[in-house]
């Protein structure tokens, strides 16, 4: 092992900064959601599945992503890049557990509470179509590695998981939701132990996310990858990646009862988010930012 590669101090970082998924309290978002429908007028099946929303595809990605992160693990031949892959391999699986526990033990208790069917959380009408052609192009772009593994492939590989799924899609949601749910917005429920979960992911996804910056560095420097493959790929998908923050279904019909963040908030965050790590990876002379940066929390020393 190399003790002072990037890809080992990650691995360190990961185990030193373990949670379990279970120990996060989630009795009073139960309480906090029932006061909230209780005191909204009006509050009716649209207005319930915009809570459910971005829950749903949440939950539902990091099932996905747990799914599609095996076949790069598969290829990689330095013992580091391996050792964090596990570690990743097991945080991606502690995401899902997260949601999944979330769903039962907030959504369906609310919804057993106030005598609702029981929604379920991968039913079709979460997912709008540039939802699943992101989450397809992903799994594609992973599994190719096995029949026809190259430094360029493997850039492709990074561009989709760890930029632009984790790096663009996911951080972005992670901010758009601990927002809505902190307790700022009056008109929308305070959710602390699904901000807490949030923040500890969107933690573990900094180094992810850092991890592939790292590799795609590498990639270009050591394998003479054109870095213009990967400022095209990662352009590709960003129509998906606006198409998912941006689903109209879910909201209201008046713009004037829109919460939360403001109309384009979340777009605007995304593009600061891509710009900063195309620069980080593609400048030579340009540096990722440190572990201790990436998973840096609110209150953390």
């Amino acid at each position: 092992m190399d003790r002072e590669s990037r890809s080992n101090r990650y691995f360190r970082n990961a185990v030193e900064r373990h949670w379990d998924p279970g120990e996060i309290d989630l009795e009073q978002d139960v309480e906090n959601l029932l006061a909230y429908i209780d005191r909204r007028e009006g509050f009716d099946d649209q207005a319930w599945a915009r809570t459910l929303n971005g829950i749903a595809k949440f939950g539902a990605g990091e099932d996905a992503v747990t799914e599609d992160l095996a076949p790069l693990a598969t290829v990689l031949e330095d013992i580091d890049d391996q050792l964090f892959l596990t570690t990743q391999l097991y945080e991606e699986a502690k995401h899902a557990d997260f949601f999944d526990r979330y769903w039962r033990e907030v959504i369906w208790t609310v919804e057993d509470e106030l005598g609702w069917e029981r929604s379920n959380p991968r039913d079709d009408r979460w997912f709008n179509e540039p939802y699943v052609e992101l989450f397809d192009r992903n799994r594609r772009a992973q599994y190719r590695l096995l029949e026809d593994d190259t430094p360029e492939n493997r850039a492709t590989a990074y561009c989709h998981y760890h930029l632009t799924v984790e790096g663009i899609l996911a951080q972005t949601g992670y901010y758009g939701m601990q927002t809505s749910y902190g307790g700022e917005f009056e008109d929308l429920p305070h959710l602390p132990g699904l901000v807490e979960g949030f923040t500890k992911i969107r933690s573990d996804e900094g180094r992810h996310v850092g991890f592939g910056m790292n590799q795609l560095k590498t990639l270009i420097r050591e394998e003479n990858v054109d870095p213009k493959l990967i400022e095209e790929t990662v352009n590709e998908l960003l129509p998906l990646v606006q198409g998912i923050t941006e689903d109209e279904r879910y909201q209201p019909d008046d713009p004037d009862e829109r919460l939360g963040l403001e109309d384009g908030e979340l777009a605007a965050y995304a593009v600061d988010k891509h710009t900063d790590r195309m620069q980080q990876i593609t400048d030579a002379a340009a540096d990722i930012p440190d572990v201790d940066e990436l998973v840096r929390l609110e209150g953390d020393d």
